[in-house]
């Protein structure tokens, strides 16, 4: 193999990313590597399963490439393909500021353009990747329930993870000329969750729309909206649906896609390096001028650490990107409570368990950035403050950040419904109390960097934190409905929360 070819540097990022997909799955600990190993085959296998049992009545009574059939299809790419798309801006975002080993090649007598092209080629195969996980087994589930021309599905996904790749690359290099490597971070960061939530927020707002008597109907609301039948649009659809002519020309169109965008990319991705190593973060700039304008003031330790927490979170463009999304799904919420306030609709329970669930979710990034990612442990540690303050300070500012973010729709809730409103305050408060405390029970120190890699410090915490988010939520809508059954789930949430106490290392 020829040092400096396409092959060559193809073979090189392969190893690198194989290199960090080992360390995403196992955290550096190759005990783990058996234990996901296995998980994976167990979930893939429960996956099968789900797919058979969502699928098998719908294939059984047979599927047409009729209008309805090609809308639902096509819906489910448009989803896919938003994923996709914010997986790109984020990919690329990530591959102009993540020096790595740049600086090495840059220098090197190699063609830098051709291994910018296999990195910008290598971000749609992991985007590909990551999409097949969840929806590898539905296809192969519809080949062997409705026949093998189901399994062009694959290939429409590649051509959508190629077309992804193209747009998002496009459009990070497009930001960068338009309003320079320093925005760039925070803009890019910012839309890759607005684009990832977009459609799937939009059909929530057209269910809600539809929203009548107890019964949601999507299609009524996007009906007017469908392209007609022998419209290009709806060539993926038919290609995923086995139409050999229709797949040739969606791949074909998404590789000629991806190669114009390599081709107007390519040659000036070191230079975009370059200016976004060589510009100053908004981190430091926002620091430089916080110090700038300081005034000493007298305070107590606890609100000087939550003010710190607070100002962290504001000023980390990559955290702010990463918990936008799950403030995102908020917005149907907040479109729900407006409709029900101005046309007089009784919908307030619905809400209830949605809003205690997304606190418990962000309740639980926010807990974790607070406890376990300490910037500057040994200088809390080294202060003349008990650790209970500095671990109760950390739990106000986090239950501080939450209360400012469901606030007003708990104040919209409560002009509706006052009771819905009162216990889905409660329940907020405890479902944000209770991620608080799984992750002080299960805290490690690690860099705020890590964030996306949370998941792998503990499995037990991840689990326990889902389901207190959902056990809670669950909880909450019965108690809303006016059950005295919610007295039962909410004693088994209690017992679960003991019961990860009894094994956390804290109780040590």
């Amino acid at each position: 193999m020829v040092p400096g070819s396409l092959a060559w540097f193809s073979r090189h990022e392969v190893r690198l990313g194989w290199r960090d997909w080992v360390a995403l799955i196992t955290a550096g600990r190759r005990r783990r590597a058996w234990v996901a190993g296995i998980g994976f085959l167990a979930f893939s296998a429960g996956l099968h399963g789900l797919a058979y049992v969502m699928l098998a009545p719908v294939v059984r009574r047979g599927l047409a490439a009729d209008r309805q059939v090609l809308m639902a299809i096509t819906g489910t790419l448009v989803m896919v393909m938003s994923l996709m798309l914010a997986q790109a801006i984020e990919a690329a975002t990530r591959a102009f500021y993540a020096r790595g080993d740049l600086e090495f090649i840059m220098t090197s007598p190699a063609v830098v353009t051709r291994l910018f092209a296999v990195r910008i080629a290598g971000m749609a195969v992991g985007i590909l990747i990551m999409t097949l996980v969840l929806a590898a087994p539905f296809i192969d589930m519809l080949a062997w329930l409705g026949g093998a021309g189901w399994l062009s599905a694959y290939a429409t996904a590649a051509g959508l993870s190629m077309v992804a790749v193209a747009i998002g690359v496009v459009v990070v290099a497009a930001l960068f000329r338009l309003i320079g490597p320093r925005r760039t971070r925070v803009a890019a960061q910012v839309l890759a969750a607005v684009v990832g939530g977009a459609f799937a927020i939009g059909v929530q707002f057209s269910a809600l729309l539809g929203f009548n008597g107890g019964t949601m109907s999507r299609f009524a609301a996007l009906a007017p909206y469908a392209p007609a039948d022998d419209s290009w649009l709806l060539w993926p659809a038919r290609a995923t649906f086995g139409d050999m002519g229709a797949l040739a020309i969606t791949l074909g169109a998404s590789a000629g896609m991806l190669a114009v965008a390599i081709a107007l990319t390519a040659p000036r991705f070191g230079r975009l390096v370059l200016a976004a190593s060589n510009a100053a973060t908004p981190v430091g700039r926002a620091a430089t001028a916080s110090a700038g304008g300081w005034r000493w003031r007298s305070t107590s330790p606890a609100q000087a650490l939550r003010h710190k927490e607070w100002r962290l979170l504001l000023r980390d463009p990559w955290l702010l990107s990463q918990t936008l999304m799950q403030l995102l799904y908020l917005l149907p919420v907040g479109f729900m409570l407006w409709h029900n306030f101005y046309s007089g609709g009784a919908t307030s329970g619905f809400l209830v368990p949605i809003l205690v669930v997304t606190a418990g979710q962000l309740g639980g990034g926010l807990a974790w950035l607070a406890v376990s990612a300490e910037d500057a442990p040994e200088l809390i540690a080294t202060a003349p403050v008990v650790g209970s303050v500095v671990m109760r300070a950390k739990a106000a500012a986090v239950l501080g950040g939450i209360g400012v973010i469901f606030g007003p729709f708990l104040l919209a809730l409560a002009a509706l419904a006052p009771g819905d409103a009162l216990v889905a305050l409660g329940f907020v408060v405890v479902a944000a109390i209770s991620a608080t405390a799984i992750q002080y029970w299960f805290r490690t120190q690690v860099k705020r960097s890590a964030f996306r890699r949370r998941q792998t410090s503990s499995r037990i915490a991840t689990v326990a934190e889902a389901l207190s988010s959902t056990g809670w939520a669950g909880t909450a809508a019965m108690a809303a409905s006016g059950s005295w059954g919610a007295a039962v789930p909410g004693l088994v949430m209690l017992a679960v929360l003991g019961g990860v106490w009894m094994v956390s290392p804290s109780r040590e």
